[in-house]
């Protein structure tokens, strides 16, 4: 292996582990007591890491590079300004995905001593234990966030281009621009509701058979406790401690047991509302891209207004898709581009057959 690639190498993960020691002691400093201390514990961790790489390269022959008060990259950035604005917790699903994502990124490096590839598997691990609950909850709101502006963007681009293959006068494409934007985003928020609504019925319906159940058969939901205590690791002994611990409040049996039986907890689903209102705002903020042109202006220039903006907007939602999903940013917002053009070019296509046939 060449010398040149052996540096590029060397440079690519000195600066993923100081970008990573900024984003650790930037959230440090949004939060404290044991939540702080891990956190700079990472850092320090992954300055080691950095400090490790800068002596490599200086072994190479280059001036040895900082280490540290050095300017981060986007993704450092962008986690960091997550964190001020949004708070520690905001952060976490999105840096968990990135250890996760990384866990394995020294396995095939000689250069790498064995502590630094063991510290990468227990990082993982480390940022899954900071505030589980929120995280659970803020990465489904991402997630719905993101892709609820996806529907609304390529749904609305395919209707708007449909109605204009058609050859559909200015004040037509704009009515149904907006028709969609409002059905569509109904559409979400009613649906996001039931579904929140269903879910939470089904656990309480739930709750409420195991709390008889434990009323009834007291024994056998101490049995079924314990087996849960045990699958999370406990001795037999412990876990026949913590199941009668938690037996002294038989409803925070019962909350357990549906908890665990469905697979979710409601806490984590968030209020219906809130997430009906959620749904339907992100669905609006993609579905009014292709419309805005023509609540502009009209003809051509509304057109070609349409399909620009609507392309930059896909661009852009595949670029935040990718800091979910930990893929190439470039290669995501191509990506989302190139299914959006797809969509749109279909019924673009559609529509002009039909209203050549209506003619």
């Amino acid at each position: 292996m060449s010398t040149r690639s052996t540096r590029r190498r060397y440079r690519r993960h000195l600066a993923d582990e100081r970008d990573a020691a900024a984003v650790y002691r930037a959230m440090a400093q949004r939060t404290d007591g044991e939540a702080r201390r891990i956190l700079l514990g990472l850092a320090d961790a992954e300055e080691r890491h950095a400090n490790h790489w800068a002596d490599r390269l200086e072994e190479l022959g280059e001036p040895r590079p900082e280490v540290t008060n050095t300017s981060p990259g986007w993704r450092a950035r962008a986690l960091s300004l997550i964190a001020r604005r949004l708070g520690v917790k905001a952060v976490i699903p999105l840096l968990e995905r990135q250890e996760a994502a990384e866990i394995d990124r020294y396995d095939d490096e000689p250069a790498a001593p064995d502590q630094m590839v063991v510290d990468e598997r227990v990082h993982a691990r480390v940022v899954s234990t900071l505030f589980p609950s929120w995280r659970t909850r803020t990465s489904g709101s991402l997630r719905a966030a993101t892709f609820g502006a996806n529907d609304g963007l390529v749904s609305n681009l395919a209707l708007v281009m449909g109605v204009a293959g058609g050859q559909a006068s200015d004040q037509t494409i704009l009515l149904a621009g907006v028709a969609g934007l409002l059905g569509g985003g109904l559409s979400m928020g009613i649906g996001e509701w039931i579904s929140v609504t269903s879910q939470r019925e089904l656990w309480e319906g739930a709750a409420e058979l195991d709390a008889e159940h434990l009323e009834v058969l007291p024994e056998h939901g101490a049995h079924e406790l314990a087996l849960l205590f045990r699958a999370r690791g406990l001795s037999l002994e412990q876990a026949e401690a913590a199941a009668a611990e938690v037996l002294r409040e038989p409803e925070s049996a019962a909350r357990l047991l549906a908890s665990e039986k469905l697979g979710f907890d409601p806490q984590a689903l968030g209020s219906p509302w809130g997430a009906a209102l959620s749904n339907f705002s992100a669905f609006v903020v993609g579905a009014i891209v292709p419309v805005a042109p023509y609540l502009i202006t009209g003809g051509t220039a509304a057109f070609v207004g349409a399909m620009v903006s609507a392309a930059i907007a896909l661009f852009l939602v595949g670029a935040v898709i990718s800091v979910v999903t930990y893929r190439p940013m470039l290669l995501a917002g191509l990506r989302q581009l190139g299914i959006g053009a797809l969509a749109a070019s279909l019924t673009f296509l559609l529509g002009s057959l039909v209203g050549a046939g209506m003619a």
